[in-house]
């Protein structure tokens, strides 16, 4: 995958957080095309279909279909820096509301 765009659903090799194995999940790309020029890594935010376990930082996807999403779905607050190439392919992209919305739950987790 070369170009990466902010707001894009990608599926992604993660590896557990114990390191017990590895499986591939969407997550939505949170950088920037500035912090892409240059580097081989990407940040993410993992997205999980079990929209009933909605914890701090989560989002409820409007539009999971135009994310490219199978099911009903929600970003987490879970976020990661992975290297480009666990990235397998582009799903779709978030909707700008959707987003937005998001980045008030970025920014609450971070406490900015």
């Amino acid at each position: 995958m070369t170009r990466l765009s902010r707001g894009d659903v990608v599926l992604v090799g993660f590896v557990f957080s114990d390191d017990s194995g590895k499986k591939l999940r969407p997550a939505v790309v949170i950088s920037t095309s500035d912090y892409h020029r240059g580097r081989q890594e990407v940040n993410v935010a993992a997205i999980t279909s079990n929209v009933r376990r909605r914890l701090f930082g989560d989002h409820l996807l409007a539009d999971w279909e135009g994310a490219g999403l199978l099911f009903p779905s929600l970003v987490t607050g879970i976020i990661r820096t992975i290297k480009r190439t666990m990235i397998e392919r582009k799903l779709g992209s978030l909707r700008e509301s959707d987003l937005e919305a998001f980045d008030g739950e970025v920014r609450r987790i971070l406490g900015l």
